[in-house]
């Protein structure tokens, strides 16, 4: 994704948490499996489902 607007970059919803988040360069190969917007929410998420 080279040479991408910010504003054009792919969105997800959060699923703890509901807040939108956009593409990173880290979850370029990943990003099919990407559904938190953050290591704490993914953390807090774990707790709520325990």
């Amino acid at each position: 994704m080279k040479n991408v607007k910010k504003e054009n970059l792919p969105k997800k919803t959060c699923i703890a948490c509901g807040r939108p988040f956009t593409w990173r360069k880290k979850w370029e190969k990943v990003w099919q499996e990407v559904k938190y917007c953050s290591d704490q929410c993914r953390k807090n998420s774990k707790k709520k489902a325990c």
